[in-house]
């Protein structure tokens, strides 16, 4: 359980917004989120799937829910996305990775769904759900060109890295493939076996930020591995960047390891 106070989360909706206008620029838009409203509230606490939905609410003038069921893909509700379809030009998405490319599949489209999207700009963003995109051999590659192949040539897809215990400090891959560290955060890497803090080699990786209020989950060492980069990249970002490299063996498909 997370405990999240009213200041804390103040703070990460700001902080999200400011690193997702970064990447999709400012303008409000339609968010058509690929799971149900049923999933808003499961078991009396909100997921970890919506919190990250509801991360993207700020930039949004609108929000619509695509599934009919939280885990089923096939149960899209191609009758509220064509109705927002019929309202607007540009949209967000959002939706887990492998839910998304299992719903946005075009042979499951209607055909007037189909004809429509061709003009449509959209913004796909996603997060999580990469261990089940690797086990049925989906690359990165594949998967955003199946979305961007059904909308109009214009739009982009932002997949973002973060923890349900800092929410509001995400780390979107930019264009060259790394993630940037904004400056309310930080990023360590840690050796495997001593902790010993490593620089441009593979460790643990551990993530700061001065958002939280509430509870100490202001560092969190994760089982995922990864390497620091210095230097501005090519996108024109400067500070600290970092490659994911994949997860420790035998490590959960779910779960952060410290807090």
């Amino acid at each position: 359980m997370i405990a999240l106070d009213t200041r804390s989360s103040k703070l990460q909706s700001e902080s999200s917004t400011k690193i997702l206008t970064d990447f999709v620029g400012n303008k409000k838009r339609i968010l058509l989120i690929i799971d149900s409203a049923r999933s808003l509230r499961h078991r009396g606490e909100v997921s970890a799937r919506i919190a990250a939905a509801m991360s993207i609410k700020p930039l949004s003038t609108d929000i619509r829910f695509l599934l009919d069921k939280p885990d089923d893909p096939n149960s899209m509700k191609w009758d509220t996305l064509k109705e927002a379809l019929d309202k607007d030009d540009d949209f967000i998405v959002y939706g887990f990775s492998w839910i998304l490319w299992l719903a946005w599949q075009t042979e499951q489209m209607p055909s007037s769904v189909k004809s429509a999207l061709k003009d449509k700009r959209f913004h796909f963003v996603h997060s999580g759900g990469w261990k089940k995109m690797e086990e049925s051999k989906i690359d990165r590659e594949r998967f955003e060109s199946s979305l961007i192949g059904t909308v109009h040539p214009s739009s982009k897809v932002v997949d973002f890295y973060g923890l349900v215990e800092q929410v509001g400090v995400i780390y979107p891959l930019c264009k060259f493939g790394f993630r940037h560290v904004p400056v309310w955060a930080d990023v360590l890497v840690r050796d495997t076996y001593t902790l010993a803090s490593l620089e441009e080699e593979t460790g643990q990786l551990q993530f700061m930020n001065t958002l939280a209020y509430g509870a100490p989950y202001h560092s969190v060492l994760t089982e995922d591995l990864g390497r620091i980069i210095r230097g501005e990249c090519t996108c024109g970002r400067q500070g600290k960047r970092w490659q994911m490299m994949g997860r420790m063996p035998k490590a959960e498909i779910r779960g952060c390891a410290n807090v």
